[in-house]
């Protein structure tokens, strides 16, 4: 059994606080539960009152005479760390602590929160909070309303979880306005002990929930989230739609490398929820408007859509809307053009979107809409109307869920305005249709539905983690070498790369300089035309200090290079350490990308991929994921910049070598999975030849941290 499985469906209940004062919290709480006709025991806790609600009640939770599965505590804050204890001793499964004042005051509020952890250490007993709404179960067998909101949500598929408990109320509200039904309802709070991932286990199995939405401020164990993630989405086939606030927050720390400054906090939780099948979206309003077509809708087989429109205007609208959004517009197949050629005026547009002009009845719009989603070239379909004097809008509405009968397809309504197509929204929500006010988000809501299917598509494609044979010693070797007793350490070029090689990454030949007398040595091994660089550690930006050469042919010139780049070197940092020239081989022109690397201090290494030069500099076009990362995975950083068409090959140039920057994309996963002590890399440019001719790198730099606590 699930540990968390008896206070989500208790059997018995105590309330730690229950008032028979109106207008307080544990009034609230205990009249809703008596509302709801919770269908098992219920336990008031009142140190002077006999009953409270006309329920009898108990001067503590250790003189109730029978077990408790769950105690919902509302007192002050330092009375709640005792009854947790007491509730311990009593043998009660959990605690869902209402009462707020703690860690999210800091201070003594903090100090009391620790306390209550230590108590769930040394005991087992689960805590939901503290500082939360409380918890909802519409299931039959319990109907439970144990929190403080106003309304009771409808029984219904959807599983809500939420860390801010003063957004649950809205939400509820919002639910019940759109005809929006739960199978459970929860908030959270501070997360002492029970968390998302804890919820996640639970409702992965729960056979009344088809579909779960999550409002996050943060996640607690990154990795824990992901495995449960992907077993809801790519096992259980339940979709996972997440609203995340924070989005604009930068990164924890100032980043010497580009991987480090592209990388803040919301790139790492994009990373998380893309590799997890889970579906980020922007706002409130707009889970909402997906969750409607989650939950009432089935899953399209594809992207391409119909558009069924009384009006040329909003078929527009939707049109761009589903280009927009990644959709495509179905190519009706012959036999449909003809059955509308016969049924409709000639007025009308037969082509997708069907226009059935503005005089439509409802005889017309059902003769449009049955014949494109039986087309076997839809997918699915968005049926928009607007009210005009002629319009029969209520058989209209009722004409949809009749089709969506007959076709496994999804169906969106986008009966447009408020007042005079009310009776027809109504019977499209009462009747498992959603409606969209306008197109648009209609068109965003099947978007949603295409990319989970195509997500859930790929379950059956191994998802093994690629492991290359590499000099994993070696390089743990080195890196203890280099950082020493050092807290950090920025590796320059020519030590990074002999990293690089021991994972077996296409590298350039290269010599290091420390004497203008081994030149003429080196040359022999790195054979012109060469690049040449300043090394130090005092010089972030070599272009900068006139620290770098490109294209040097002869002797010559390379001795001529070397003394001029030390000599700038010195004059844009006099004290600067040099420790040598990098003389490396020419690369031959080819499309230049970026890979990178950045540890995240929760999740763990995260690793980047982009377009270099000005597209790195300027667009951050820029894909992320977490390491360890599947083949899968690989792949779908390459295709997922918005530059990708550039590697595919434009305006003559050949198509690149994708499958070996996918390779070196899963050796740097495995790079900096295996050494914790890589704390941030560049390989910036990664230069990228035409198909089947590979890569080879042409720049790279490591900085190098000790782990925390070690």
């Amino acid at each position: 059994m699930n540990s968390i499985e008896p206070i989500i469906n208790p059997q018995s209940i105590a309330i730690v606080g229950a008032s028979n004062r109106p207008g307080s919290v544990g009034f609230a709480t205990i009249t809703n539960l008596l509302r709801a006709g919770f269908k098992g025991v219920l336990y008031p806790v009142h140190p002077k009152a006999k009953s409270v609600q006309g329920v009898k009640a108990y001067p503590t939770i250790t003189a109730i005479p029978d077990e408790v599965d769950l105690a919902v505590i509302i007192v002050g804050a330092e009375l709640v760390p005792g009854i947790v204890e007491e509730a311990a001793r009593k043998q009660v499964k959990g605690c869902m602590i209402i009462s707020a004042g703690f860690k999210e005051v800091g201070g003594r509020g903090a100090e009391l929160e620790a306390q209550i952890q230590q108590t769930v250490r040394e005991t087992g007993i689960r805590v939901i909070g503290p500082n939360c709404l409380g918890m909802i179960n519409t299931n039959e067998n319990f109907s439970m309303n144990a929190s403080f909101a106003r309304l009771m949500p409808r029984r219904g598929n959807i599983a809500f979880i939420s860390q801010s408990g003063a957004l649950c109320t809205s939400v509820l509200d919002v639910a019940a306005g759109r005809d929006i039904g739960f199978s459970k309802f929860i908030s959270f709070g501070n997360k002492a002990d029970v968390n998302e991932v804890d919820f996640l286990e639970y409702l992965k199995d729960d056979p009344d929930t088809d579909l779960i939405l999550m409002y996050l401020e943060s996640i607690s164990d990154g990795h824990a989230f992901m495995k449960v993630a992907r077993e809801i989405t790519f096992q259980k086939g339940k979709p996972l739609l997440v609203v995340k606030s924070g989005r604009s927050q930068e990164g924890a720390r100032a980043a010497a490398s580009h991987t480090g400054s592209l990388a803040g906090s919301d790139a790492t939780y994009d990373a998380i929820f893309y590799q997890s099948g889970i579906q980020r979206v922007e706002s409130i309003n707009e889970l909402f408007h997906y969750a409607s077509a989650f939950s009432k809708q089935p899953m399209p087989k594809g992207n391409r859509v119909a558009i069924i429109t009384n009006a040329g205007g909003p078929g527009i609208m939707a049109t761009d809307a589903a280009i927009r959004y990644g959709l495509t517009l179905a190519r009706l197949s012959d036999s449909t053009h003809e059955i509308l050629r016969k049924n409709l005026p000639d007025t009308a547009s037969l082509s997708n979107p069907v226009d059935v002009i503005g005089d439509a009845t409802h005889e017309r719009y059902e003769t449009a809409i049955r014949a494109v989603l039986m087309d076997e070239n839809v997918d699915g379909a968005i049926v928009i109307l607007t009210p005009q004097a002629m319009t029969d809008i209520l058989e209209t509405a009722q004409i949809l869920p009749k089709v969506a009968q007959d076709v496994d397809k999804p169906i969106l309504g986008s009966f447009m305005g408020l007042v005079d197509v009310s009776e027809g929204i109504r019977f499209l929500e009462e009747h498992g249709v959603p409606n969209y006010i306008f197109p648009e988000a209609a068109a965003r809501a099947m978007s949603s539905m295409v990319r989970f299917s195509e997500r859930l598509s790929t379950r059956n494609q191994r998802r093994d983690l690629p492991e290359f044979p590499v000099e994993r010693t070696q390089v743990a070797a080195i890196i203890r070498e280099k950082l020493g007793d050092k807290d950090k350490y920025c590796m320059p070029e020519a030590e990074a790369n002999e990293l690089l090689r021991c994972y077996d990454f296409p590298m350039l030949k290269s010599r290091l300089l420390r004497d203008p007398s081994e030149i003429e040595a080196a040359v022999e091994q790195v054979h012109p035309p060469v690049v040449m660089k300043i090394v130090s550690q005092d010089i972030l930006h070599k272009s900068d200090a006139g620290g770098v050469r490109v294209g040097l042919t002869s002797l010559e010139e390379i001795r001529q290079a070397y003394d001029e780049i030390i000599a700038n070197a010195k004059c844009y940092k006099a004290d600067a350490r040099i420790d040598g020239i990098f003389m490396v081989e020419m690369a031959r022109q080819g499309v230049e990308v970026i890979l990178g690397a950045t540890k995240d201090p929760s999740f763990g290494p995260l690793c980047m991929f982009g377009l270099g030069g000005v597209f790195v500099e300027v667009m951050k076009d820029v894909t992320f994921r977490l390491a360890p990362m599947w083949e899968l995975s690989a792949e779908n950083m390459v295709r997922g910049i918005k530059g990708f068409k550039i590697l595919q090959g434009v305006r003559g140039n050949p198509p690149s070598d994708i499958t070996a920057i996918k390779n070196c994309i899963l050796r740097l996963s495995q790079l900096v999975s295996d050494h914790p002590e890589i704390a941030e890399m560049d390989i910036n440019p990664l230069i990228v030849y035409p198909e089947g001719q590979g890569c080879v790198v042409a720049d790279s730099r490591i900085i190098l941290a000790r782990p925390a606590g070690k």
